[in-house]
């Protein structure tokens, strides 16, 4: 801010971090406005010394690098022409034409250095009130940009107090349809973060009443969600948006559709297939469940096994979580070297030979170390030998 004051440059904060600071809340990404042109902020930024990166000047955004963090500067603008994707816009040097084509009220503020409030459309009585609006026409609004339907129901779900607005909802409602022509990676991202708001089940179930969750996830099971967020709550779990996806449905079938990263569908695709793992946790033989497993795919196969199951059982997960928190995993004491030393050649057999031992080892509770291994190795051996074949 210093360095556009020196430039003679207006400049203030807008959207999230003016609105967050105002309610309180942790401020994550700054994103700054101005009426200047792209080429004076760079000019601007330059003459301070301050690292910049021209991240999309077609819409006017530049990216200034301070300490290692990222603000986004963008010129005022106003749109010429949407097509309910994409906007086409104008460069501009009036605030409130700005304001104006942002989604909703809470999101259309402005903040000087000074903490001084610029608010055309009563969005911080909206924040306050935890009013999620549109500013003007919401059905138009969503004729602009269709992901609105779906940042409407997001926004209620980490910001809403009581019932989504009737206006707001009924425009949703009306244009639901309009979700089909959205790419799957902007649904997929506004789906995350919904559900990564403190308890999204509200905001779902409200988009189930729309007709838009429809269009989202078909056939998603909101009770299956209820119970995630009430397992994670009484874990003292913090909340896991993946987590929650499979357990509204959501498989690595989702992977196509939602344009998910090949990391987020092996989890699903973890979370789906529990095995015998969730089996030895629900008879508390935790370290057998973490073994050679990813303990993190453990854990969650375990709490989605329990949201499925018509009684969770809360108190052995929670001893699980607690197991988990020092769980080192230990080390198989033999190796393929010690059956060699026995005479096994190499092959397949050897490898049979090992895995069963392990197995046994791992049914010990891992107790058994080096010693007792192979003493457990030699019996194995014997009880190979036919008789009379000797020593």
């Amino acid at each position: 801010m210093a360095a556009f004051d020196s430039a003679g440059i207006d400049c203030r904060f807008v959207g999230g971090a003016v609105r967050d600071s105002l309610l309180g809340r942790a401020v994550s990404d700054v994103d700054v406005a101005t009426p200047a042109l792209p080429e004076a902020v760079l000019a601007a930024l330059d003459a301070a010394r301050i690292k910049s990166v021209p991240t999309g000047l077609s819409h006017g955004t530049v990216t200034a690098i301070v300490d290692g963090r990222p603000f986004e500067i963008t010129t005022l603008r106003r749109d010429v022409e949407t097509d309910g994707r994409h906007a086409t816009v104008t460069f501009s040097t009036d605030w409130r034409e700005d304001a104006a084509r942002r989604d909703f009220t809470m999101n259309a503020l402005y903040a000087d250095r000074n903490g001084e409030v610029m608010d055309f459309f009563g969005g911080v009585a909206d924040a306050r009130a935890g009013h999620v609006r549109f500013i003007g026409d919401p059905a138009t609004r969503i004729t602009e940009d269709a992901l609105r339907i779906l940042r409407f129901f997001r926004f209620h779900a980490h910001y809403g107090h009581g019932e989504p607005g009737a206006e707001g909802t009924a425009a949703c409602a009306r244009l639901a349809a309009m979700i089909d022509r959205l790419s799957g990676e902007r649904v997929r991202d506004e789906l995350l973060k919904l559900l990564g708001a403190l308890d999204p089940v509200p905001a779902w179930r409200a988009m189930e009443q729309a007709g838009v969750a429809a269009h989202v996830l078909p056939n998603a099971d909101p009770g299956g969600l209820a119970r995630m967020v009430a397992i994670e709550r009484a874990l003292g779990l913090e909340p896991d948006a993946l987590r929650r996806l499979a357990a509204l449905g959501g498989t690595e079938a989702l992977k196509r559709r939602l344009k998910l990263s090949n990391r987020d569908a092996r989890r699903l695709a973890a979370m789906h297939a529990p095995g015998p793992r969730t089996t030895l946790i629900v008879r508390e033989a935790f370290g057998r469940a973490l073994y050679a497993g990813d303990p993190g795919d453990v854990r969650d196969a375990a709490l989605l096994a329990h949201v499925r199951a018509s009684s969770p059982d809360v108190p052995v997960l929670r001893r699980f979580l607690e197991f988990l928190a020092t769980w080192r995993e230990p080390k198989f004491p033999l190796t393929g070297a010690d059956l060699q030393r026995l005479g096994m050649p190499e092959g397949a057999e050897l490898g049979r030979l090992l895995a069963e031992i392990e197995l046994w080892w791992i049914t010990s509770d891992f107790a058994p170390d080096s010693a007792a291994c192979l003493a457990e190795l030699e019996r194995a051996l014997k009880a190979r030998r036919p008789p009379g074949a000797g020593t």
